[in-house]
């Protein structure tokens, strides 16, 4: 779980084991501190890349036109309500792609291939789970139509970090600052919301460069029923990797399929992933007595010092119990999730793809390992969205279908309640063999599950 949710710094790779050595190949871009940019307000670049209050003296032409430019990001406050400037965001996230051609519609050609792998991988898919084809429509993205396709669930995702943290700063102000402050404080919300904004900004077009289709972070971040892959990204990752396109953009296309079929058939799950993700964002809280002694060291004539004192660590939020139990769920419902994905997909391919075998081994590592999406996702949200049990969740699901079948496998997401416990997890032969007598008795098993809701925190 990352400790510094939404911008306040990046991770550390000396404190984490699975990241040293990656950072070592090169440099990285990092995230700063809610997008402050050499200590100026988010989204404003200083004429010439300089800060004319820095070292190297006082410019008033540069001053002057930093103003103006600090008066058009405030303007652009006023086009976006909420916690957050999601308009600001957007149009960040626009620019940083299309610096790179990530704007640039895929071609004829790439939009028939995916169109062609999707069919192709519905096909396989069939005798491989009894829930059907849930992809009403297939599509070919750009980064940029990553970002407008999933704005929409980022909006329901971020939305209670930024109003925990925003609200922390104005909860620890004595009531009198309050009364005095008056419409300032209007001020310091819409600051905040282009700060977070900005930071949103950079992170979405970070991400839309790297993932590979709609469901790839585990969530069911796109429109309901539209499968998405991104033909340009999926070029780049099958580079090195010694395998023919046509068959990575096959695998890749049923690993999107499978999902679509679990999200729009099970209808609790899309719902309980999201809720979950949202309830760990909520449980955010912040040390409102370090806040309130901060309060009187922070010079308001210094512009980097709110920088400083974001990235110094001080304002750490604090791990909570309900937090604990949140993230203990969803990293179990995670890993049920891309397990049962991992298995049904190796049975549809079968030995119809060679090189199967060696890039489910690949996603696997590039899942576990945290690449820039689980990072990014990391700084977003304030956690690190890992099926950390993705193999015993696999193992699982693999012993299911040799004891009771693909109707009797499927079956278990029928209901929220029937879902197998990270306990389940640590003994999937006891789930199998209970699941084999409580599925003829639907009311049973909901008696045990309730029986045990306590003992795993759960409601």
């Amino acid at each position: 779980m990352s400790d510094l949710p939404f911008g306040f710094s990046g991770s550390d790779p000396d404190k984490d084991p699975e990241r040293k050595g990656k950072d070592d190949q090169g440099p990285q871009e990092h995230n700063q501190g809610f997008g402050f940019a050499q200590g100026m307000p988010p989204g404003f670049v200083p004429p010439g890349g300089q800060n004319p209050f820095g070292a190297g003296g006082f410019d008033m032409n540069q001053l002057g036109q930093m103003l103006s430019q600090l008066g058009q990001v405030l303007s652009q406050a006023s086009t976006s309500s909420g916690p957050v400037n999601y308009d600001l965001a957007k149009q960040l996230a626009m620019q940083q792609l299309g610096g790179s051609g990530g704007t640039n519609r895929p071609t004829a050609q790439q939009e028939s291939a995916v169109a062609d792998a999707v069919r192709l991988a519905e096909l396989w898919l069939d005798p491989a789970t009894a829930l059907p084809a849930g992809a009403r429509k297939v599509v070919a993205w750009s980064a940029g139509d990553w970002v407008e396709g999933t704005l929409p669930s980022w909006q329901r995702l971020c939305d209670p970090v930024a109003r925990q943290m925003s609200g922390a700063w104005v909860d620890a102000m004595p009531e009198e600052a309050k009364q005095a402050a008056g419409p300032l404080l209007s001020m310091v919300g819409q600051m905040g919301g282009l700060a977070f904004g900005s930071q949103l900004g950079g992170s979405l077009a970070q991400l839309g460069s790297e993932v590979l289709a709609s469901t790839e972070v585990g969530l069911p971040l796109g429109p309901e029923g539209v499968a998405a892959l991104l033909p340009a990204n999926v070029e780049k990752f099958t580079e090195g990797l010694g395998r023919p396109a046509s068959e990575v953009l096959v695998f890749l296309a049923a690993r999107e399929a499978a999902h679509h079929r679990l999200f729009t058939h099970v209808p609790w799950l899309r719902q309980r992933l999201m809720s979950t993700v949202e309830e760990f964002a909520k449980g955010i809280k912040v040390d409102t007595a370090a806040l309130e002694n901060l309060a009187g060291q922070i010079d308001p004539a210094n512009p980097q010092a709110l920088e400083e004192v974001m990235s110094s660590g001080m304002l750490q939020p604090q791990n909570t119990p309900e937090q604990q139990a949140a993230l203990a769920r969803l990293e179990t419902l995670l890993a049920l999730v891309e397990g049962w994905v991992d298995v049904v997909v190796a049975e549809a391919v079968g030995d119809r793809l060679p090189g199967a075998e060696a890039l489910r081994e690949t996603l696997r590592r590039r899942r576990a390992s945290g690449g820039p999406a689980e990072q990014t996702f990391a700084t977003l949200v304030g956690l690190e969205l890992r099926p950390r049990r993705l193999r015993a969740a696999a193992g699982l699901w693999r012993l299911m279908t040799d004891k009771h079948g693909v109707t009797g496998r499927d079956s278990v997401w029928d209901h929220p309640d029937f879902i197998p416990t990270s306990a389940d997890l640590d003994d999937p032969l006891e789930f199998a063999e209970r699941w084999g007598e409580s599925s003829l008795d639907p009311i049973a098993e909901l008696k045990r599950t309730e029986g045990e809701a306590p003992e795993e925190g759960t409601s």
